[in-house]
């Protein structure tokens, strides 16, 4: 079979990864890819949320499945456009992706079906958030409505913070149309996991757990970004916490979205917070993440492509999924200045030899060729992975293969995974 993946990430070229190991397709396209993706597929010179364009040269190459990664093209409802011309997409619908296209819809959904989250408020006002923010005092998260790839959400921990958020958002319109509202959340303590699942409309199959570390520097300090690193699996995540998140998330959430009328069939992300309460609900997105998609897929040993015909079927429930044993952890390595503004078109060196290493994975996310060279296109320019039987060997191998990479003004964290360790479990 022939298989399209839409957009030109890192978690685009894990999924590029994947499909082509896959001994039911015959040939993987990525629209519009990268260099890394280059090695694997053909890459297609459309970008991710050119819908029309997209629909019509999947028609007219006979692609057999679609397979969707980032966010936008899903909320303006490529799944839709596709299906209305006999195509078939993974991803959920227009209406079923609103679940990360809008907070505040977000939130309204689980407050209506008791699933746990933090209490909010929901703003379009400057001077009412801000006289509620003096009222509630910090700490505070303050998020914009909209997609804002992953950068939208301020974790105060002062008034001034909470106040600034404020500013930003709704006055300066620091994320444009995404900030046309603000939500204002209570702030959650305890230790954040990132639950996957896919989902058919009314089953759930759930994936091993995975961590991501937002914050641009060690010790999760310095601003949000798309991620800088994750690890899988996570200790903190317990069977006895993974069946609570099963039952009381995950399936209500499923549930809700159909008796809404808005059925949910693809992968479906939970950001969680486990708080002494239990697992509550951060964030909810309607696609793998990025970079968890990189540590999860290469443990994930079932076909995806298993997994998308059984999701159409609607038979998830009959489908289990097998993981190697090994731990995997990933490294971003970022330009200089993200998720600021950062130069492009610099030379990367290394990139054979990182892979190269024992149980390594490189992929390419922020990347494009020029001649014989890759240069850098992006803030977050690649994602290396490795995996092995702990998650303390794991990270040793990804930073030995990460430090072969280089381009001036890579930056990259130099403790992934450091919740893990703290907790000795490792």
């Amino acid at each position: 079979m022939k298989v399209l993946v839409v957009g030109a990430g890192g978690r685009e070229h894990a999924l590029v990864w994947k499909l082509a190991a896959s001994p039911r397709v015959d040939k993987v396209y990525c629209a519009p890819g990268n260099a890394g993706t280059a090695e694997l597929a053909e890459n297609v010179p459309i970008g991710a949320t050119e819908i029309n364009a997209l629909a019509d040269w999947a028609a007219a190459h006979d692609i057999d499945l679609t397979v969707v990664g980032p966010e936008a093209p899903l909320t303006a409802g490529l799944v839709d456009a596709f299906s209305a011309r006999g195509l078939v997409a993974y991803g959920p619908t227009q209406k079923a992706a609103a679940i990360e296209g809008s907070k505040a819809f977000s939130k309204k959904l689980m407050e209506k079906y008791g699933i746990p989250t933090a209490r909010y408020r929901v703003f379009t006002d400057a001077e009412e958030a801000r006289r509620y923010v003096k009222e509630k005092g910090a700490p505070l998260v303050l998020k914009a409505d909209g997609l804002a790839a992953g950068k939208g959400v301020t974790v105060a921990l002062t008034e001034e913070e909470a106040l600034g958020a404020v500013h930003a958002i709704l006055e300066e319109r620091a994320f444009g149309a995404a900030g046309e509202r603000l939500i204002i959340e209570e702030y959650l303590e305890g230790e954040e996991v990132t639950v996957l699942a896919f989902a058919d409309g009314e089953h759930v199959l759930m994936l091993e757990p995975s961590q991501d570390h937002k914050r641009a520097l060690d010790g999760d300090r310095g601003p949000n970004t798309g991620g800088m690193g994750a690890y899988s699996p996570v200790p903190a995540l317990t069977p006895e916490l993974a069946r609570r998140v099963e039952a009381e998330i995950l399936r209500p959430t499923v549930a809700a979205l159909a008796e809404e009328g808005r059925p949910y069939r693809g992968v479906l992300y939970a950001g969680l917070m486990l708080t002494a309460d239990g697992p509550k609900v951060l964030e909810f997105n309607a696609r793998f993440g990025d970079p968890e998609a990189e540590a999860l897929l290469p443990r994930l040993m079932t076909d995806l492509v298993e997994v998308a015909e059984a999701t159409a079927a609607g038979r998830l429930d009959r489908l289990s999924l097998a993981w190697r044993p090994e731990a995997a952890l990933t490294v971003v390595l970022a330009s200089g200045g993200y998720p600021g503004h950062y130069e492009t078109g610099i030379p990367i060196q290394g990139l054979k030899e990182a892979a190269a290493q024992p149980e390594s994975l490189v992929f390419h996310a922020g990347t494009r060729r020029e001649g014989n060279q890759v240069v850098t296109a992006g803030g977050r320019v690649l994602a290396v992975t490795a995996l092995g039987p702990d998650l303390r060997t794991a990270r040793e191998r990804a930073y030995r293969a990460a430090d072969l990479i280089s381009f001036r003004g890579r930056h990259l964290r130099r403790d992934i995974g450091w919740r893990a360790f703290k907790l000795g479990s490792c």
